[in-house]
Order: structure tokens, then C-alpha cells, then sequence
């Protein structure tokens, strides 16, 4: 359990507080007691490949392709070009915690419903409300934004087996025909999007296969951290499964987490912020920070096996 938890338990919330050397710390204090105080169970889904390999923090130009390689898989985001009103042009990559968290609804979704068919309307805008994201103004504008993004786009995962073997994915959409988005202005002005979506085949079938249980109230307090988001599911779903304490280089993480980072000490800096917020929100990851890298403990996932079976109907994920 992370330090800022054990001295929580041991102290108290607001003594805990109190002893924060700095606001950093403070903010750490505060996120892990409000986790520990949680009581809702609320469980998600992501598809294992997004544990491995991620979508961009930043914009990209709106015609460049994403493609990012670790180890293990390989992620190509191909942006399409879209033929509607007006001139015909790339909606670009998504990209931040927005498409992040829409991601996240939709594959919980699927899950949930075994259904590749997810019901939009106000089931979406209250999922978001309840990880933080108010439905108006700049936010709705910014969530419309990477919503269309998702959907025009193709995504291929490359993955390659311990023994050198490849497989693919065909290419695939990960929403087939778009959102349909009504117009909103303020919070209480209706729903945002018409009906229901339909995910594509390939994507969908895949992550039936290899879903990821998450804590949804993990994702709530770190809604806003792209960076954050990406490091909590890959503690979600690479701890639980080790079979003894795994070295990871800081090399082998900033391909992973930080590509676009040239200075390795700048991009540790960053990634240790995430990691400390990572862990706030999941408490018995067991992670140790060395020079050379992290060292990553088996540790119990972020839900209860009984949770796990409950919403995948596995009792661990795949690959």
C-alpha cells in the first residue's frame, strides 16, 4: 500500500493532511483518503491492448497517422478521410483524457451489456457526470471533438507472442457509422447524443477475449490526467498476474508512456508524478521506484476477483 495510505489508516484523514510537507504531497493525502473512504464497487472494462500501448496526450496534425510499438504490440491509429457536408477532410487521432474516457464508457458498455449495440442518449452524459466531466460549453465541445474522432478513424493491434509469432487484427473501426450529437449549450438542456452506436466487429470481438477490469472511482479522481489514466490501467492489468517481482527499465517505459519525451530525466519526472496519483487511486499496487527503473510486485487487482467474474465473466483478464 502506497505511504500516503498507510499514513491515513494511521493518523486520520485531516492529520494526514496536516503532516503534507508539500502541496504535492497534500494533493496525494487527499486523493488517497478519499479513495480509502470510497464505498461504491462501480466496476469497469478497457480492452488489454490500451493497458500496453495508448492514444496520444497531444493534438496531432489532423492527417498523420498514430502508431506506437512496445515490446509486445504494436498500435496504428489511421485517421479516414470523412465525406459529409462541406469539404471532405481528417477529423484526426483522438487524443487526451477526454477520448480516454469515452473509450472507457463504450467498452464498459460492451461488456456490461455483451452487446457490440451501446446505448447513448443520457446513459453516456451520466456516466460522464459521474467521472467529473460537466455536459456543456467548452466540455461538451471538447467531448463532441473526440468523439467524432474516435469514430473516424481505423485501429489495428499488432501483438507478438513470448515465442517471436505475430498476430493481427484486420483493420477496423471502433465505432461503425459515428455519433449523432444533438445540440447543447448547458447541462440541463437534454441529451447529447441520439440512440445508440455500433461497435466495430473486430473491436468488439477482441475485447470480449481480452477485457481489463478497472475501479471506476479510480477513474473519476484522475478524470482530468491523460498520462495518469494510461499508468493505472497498466498497473490494473499487468500486477495481478505476475508470477514474482518484475524489473521494468525507464528506457523500456518511455517507449511505452513518454515517446515524445527526448530528455529520459524529463520524462521520468512526469511519469513519477503519474505513478504517485496511480497509486493513490489504487492502494495495494505494489510498486518500488530504483534507479535503473520501477521493480512492479505481484499485487491484488484494483476489484475483487468476485467483481472481476462478475462483469467479464472470467475470472481474470486475457493476454
Amino acid at each position: 500500500m502506497a505511504r500516503q495510505h498507510d499514513l491515513v489508516l494511521v493518523h486520520g484523514a485531516d492529520a494526514a493532511v496536516e503532516r503534507a510537507p508539500t502541496p504535492r504531497e497534500n494533493r496525494l493525502v487527499r486523493l488517497a483518503a478519499d479513495v480509502l473512504a470510497e464505498e461504491s464497487q462501480a466496476i469497469g472494462a478497457t480492452y488489454s491492448g490500451f493497458c500496453l500501448t495508448s492514444l496520444p496526450h497531444k493534438r496531432l496534425p489532423d492527417d498523420a497517422i498514430w502508431e506506437r510499438s512496445t515490446r509486445n504490440v504494436t498500435l496504428v491509429v489511421e485517421p479516414v478521410r470523412v465525406h459529409g457536408s462541406g469539404q471532405p477532410g481528417y477529423r484526426g487521432v483522438p487524443y487526451g483524457s477526454r477520448a480516454r474516457l469515452i473509450l472507457l464508457y463504450l467498452t464498459t458498455e460492451a461488456i456490461r451489456t455483451r452487446s457490440r449495440e451501446i446505448r447513448l442518449g443520457g446513459s453516456m452524459g451520466e456516466w460522464l457526470r459521474r467521472m467529473g466531466i460537466t455536459i456543456g460549453g467548452r466540455s461538451y465541445q471538447e467531448v463532441k471533438a473526440q468523439a467524432e474522432r474516435i469514430a473516424a478513424c481505423r485501429l489495428t493491434f499488432k501483438w507478438r507472442s513470448a515465442d517471436g509469432r505475430a498476430s493481427a487484427w484486420d483493420q477496423d473501426h471502433i465505432v461503425k457509422g459515428g455519433f449523432a450529437f444533438n445540440h447543447v449549450e448547458a447541462e440541463n438542456q437534454g441529451l447529447l447524443w441520439h440512440d445508440t452506436v455500433l461497435l466495430g466487429e473486430t473491436f468488439y470481438d477482441e475485447l470480449c477475449r481480452h477485457p481489463v477490469p478497472i475501479w471506476e472511482p479510480a477513474i473519476r479522481r484522475i478524470a482530468n490526467q491523460s498520462l495518469t489514466i494510461d499508468v493505472y490501467i497498466w498497473l490494473a492489468y499487468r500486477l495481478h498476474v505476475l508470477p514474482k517481482p518484475t524489473s521494468v527499465s525507464w528506457l523500456s517505459l518511455r517507449e511505452q508512456f513518454g515517446p515524445g519525451y527526448t530528455r529520459l530525466r524529463a520524462f521520468r519526472e512526469r511519469f513519477l508524478e503519474a505513478l504517485e496519483m496511480a497509486q493513490a487511486v489504487y492502494p495495494r499496487a505494489r510498486v518500488d521506484v530504483e534507479d535503473h527503473g520501477l521493480i512492479l510486485h505481484p499485487s491484488p487487482p484494483p476489484v475483487e476477483r468476485r467483481s472481476l467474474v462478475a462483469v467479464t465473466g472470467h475470472p481474470s483478464p486475457g493476454r
